[in-house]
């Protein structure tokens, strides 16, 4: 699924869709699983430095970027600062803070702090971004640009809405919602703000509930989900499982109780076939993921996106030792 470039966006089954490119969204999320992998071995590592790269091409210097480049190497739109936006500065904060290459994550640091001048009206984009700033805390408690975008996001989230029933910060649960909460357990602790940190906790143990039927995780599909909608739903994404396990690998480090680990080894047996179809929904022969759950099956293709959901949730599962290696 990758070249000399890039990895490409769609497949066809297991053989890329070259026509359609390649985008800043998945090689942020190259950078993520490569960069927290530990003890990387060569190849990670190639691939962690093309994925820099291309965000780097991507970025434009008052911190927005582009997110479709051609097969031919040309960039296809202007630069935004849409959700793509908000998943570089996730993607390069990890990488700052994770690589085991001093050479990945100084490049991480300068286009982090390049991309950190810009600020996105889209809530997920600023909830990603918020996620690598406080990535670049960890390292770097005293970050200035990384604490301004951290303290910039927490200032627009509204305070929790009291609704025992649906204290989800929005009418409909939509797409990547596990990374409302995630940002703000994030913030909460980089932030020493324990109010912020219970609020995201709370969200994000709600949400789970709503998430599991009869014992397995059945994520808001593609329509996304409101008070009352009929479950289970499809097409479910795997994108959606694997924020989900990212929200509860963070929760996890915040919050003494079994339930995060639990949730972590619930979405990695969402892809080995406890779902609301019973299927798998990754080859173990390619390692590639399918890209919908239905209720009849599963849509066959393996891009890039769906693949790395896969790998990202085992990689988080295998920390909590859930799942055979």
């Amino acid at each position: 699924m990758t070249d000399h470039r890039a990895t490409f966006e769609h497949a066809d089954h297991t053989e890329p869709r070259r026509e359609h490119g390649y985008c800043t969204d998945d090689m942020a999320r190259v950078l993520v699983v490569t960069t927290r992998e530990p003890a990387t071995p060569g190849p990670l590592n190639g691939l962690a430095g093309k994925a820099l790269t291309f965000l780097n091409d991507a970025q434009s210097f008052n911190g927005a970027c582009r997110n479709r480049m051609t097969v031919g190497g040309h960039w296809a739109d202007e630069p935004t600062t849409d959700d793509h936006w908000g998943r570089m500065v996730w993607g390069l904060g990890t990488a700052a803070a994770n690589s085991d290459v001093s050479m990945v994550r100084r490049l991480a640091v300068i286009q982090f702090e390049r991309a950190a001048h810009a600020r996105s009206p889209w809530p997920r984009a600023m909830a990603f971004a918020a996620i690598g700033a406080a990535e670049i805390l960890t390292v770097d408690p005293k970050h200035a640009a990384a604490l301004q975008l951290l303290t910039d996001y927490v200032a627009t989230l509204d305070e929790p809405n009291g609704d025992v029933d649906w204290p989800w910060p929005e009418p409909r649960l939509t797409y990547a919602n596990a990374v409302l909460a995630e940002a703000r357990i994030a913030a909460g602790v980089a932030l020493s703000d324990e109010a912020l940190l219970k609020s995201g906790l709370d969200l994000l143990e709600w949400l789970l509930a709503g998430e599991t039927l009869d014992g397995h995780l059945s994520p808001t599909p593609v329509a996304g989900r409101g008070p009352g909608d009929t479950r289970p739903g499809f097409d479910q994404q795997p994108i959606e499982v694997a924020t989900l396990a990212d929200a509860c690998a963070r929760a996890a480090g915040a919050d003494p109780r079994p339930l995060w680990p639990e949730a972590v080894q619930s979405a990695a047996a969402w892809f080995l076939g406890a779902n609301d179809a019973g299927t798998p929904m990754w080859d173990p022969e390619t390692g590639g993921g399918y890209d919908g759950l239905h209720a009849d099956g599963v849509n066959l293709n393996q891009g890039a996106e769906s693949t790395l959901a896969v790998i990202s949730t085992l990689q988080h599962a295998r920390s909590f030792s859930t799942v055979p290696q």
